[in-house]
């Protein structure tokens, strides 16, 4: 039997909803802080315990680099978030070490997940054209929730609007197709873009031929393509990285057909995308000198925590890589 709600009960839970959202307005707080210059920057970073060897270049770095940048690789030298003081002995030039090294961080994975995109992009594009046809990616059918797909295809027709590759525009002049083939249309989508395609097209054959391409369940590469694409925004955006507890969490696959990590990882720290990269290039580029490149990285700061990067202690003893 259907029970009557009085209307009164629905002008009370209303006024409820106000009385908690003016509580909470009220809670928030005006930002009052003042501009300060980079020399004013140095002061009162000194005057919370940070020392400086040459604030010439100090100041000329905070030209050059905001101290908003900058903040968020003094937070390891601080020992009292509320006052801001910092632990005894922090040295400004440290901190301007860890910023180069986290930049140097970003450029080698940047590097890589260049080669892992574009791999990513052609067996995607391949397989799904040789099953379903040279415009699957306009097929809602094959796709499982229609409403995505069509804000996906409105991503990739913006994308293809705003392109200036060669072959795209010869292609609009001469043909009246509303899309390039899939070889052209997925070498001009964004990353993003192509993750999202493969996220909701249908489970079946054809995503598990793309995964197994790369010794992984095609669920396990859903969500490695979707941090893959968070991390690479990350670097593109040069965000900092080395410490970072990501918001994008890649799955950890328990079966792969080449050598993996066997120790538990926190897979929400740069280290697992280290491996996730590392095992991608065994099939992508296995001549790779990745791992070298990395443990020079390491050598060359070795005054960066990679515990808090994620690493474990016998890290280099994992078949992934001592390969």
């Amino acid at each position: 039997m259907r029970q009557h709600v009085h209307p009164a009960s629905h002008k009370n839970s209303a006024l409820r909803v106000n009385f908690l959202f003016y509580l909470y307005t009220m809670i928030k707080t005006v930002f009052d802080a003042n501009f300060l210059s980079s020399g004013d920057q140095i002061r009162l970073l000194k005057t919370r315990g940070l020392s400086f060897k040459d604030e010439s270049k100090a100041l000329h770095l905070l030209d050059n680099i905001s101290y908003f940048r900058l903040k968020s690789y003094l937070l390891p030298f601080i020992s009292n978030k509320q006052t801001g003081l910092f632990k005894i002995n922090s040295r400004f030039e440290v901190t301007y070490l860890l910023y180069k090294f986290d930049s140097a961080l970003r450029k080698l994975i940047y590097v890589e997940l260049e080669k892992i995109e574009i791999s990513l992009r052609t067996q995607v594009s391949q397989n799904f054209a040789m099953a379903h046809g040279l415009y699957w990616f306009s097929d809602a059918s094959l796709f499982s929730d229609a409403c995505k797909h069509s804000n996906i295809l409105g991503n990739v027709e913006s994308e293809l609007n705003r392109s200036d590759d060669d072959q795209i525009l010869s292609f609009k002049k001469i043909h009246n197709e509303p899309f390039p083939p899939s070889w052209m249309t997925m070498e001009v989508t964004s990353f993003g873009t192509l993750s999202l395609l493969f996220k909701y097209m249908n489970k079946g054959r054809t995503k598990r031929r793309v995964a197994k391409y790369y010794g992984i369940a095609d669920s396990i590469l859903e969500s490695w393509i979707h941090s893959f694409v968070y991390v690479r925004n990350i670097c593109a955006h040069h965000s900092r990285l080395w410490n970072k507890t990501l918001r994008v969490i890649a799955c950890i696959p328990k079966k792969t057909a080449l050598p993996f990590i066997k120790e538990k990882v926190q897979n929400d720290k740069v280290y697992y995308i280290l491996c996730m990269i590392r095992y991608m290039l065994q099939i992508i580029s296995p001549n790779s000198s990745f791992t070298d490149r990395l443990k020079r990285l390491l050598q060359d700061y070795p005054s960066v925590d990679i515990k808090a990067m994620g690493f474990p202690i016998q890290w280099e003893s994992e078949p992934l890589w001592s390969l």
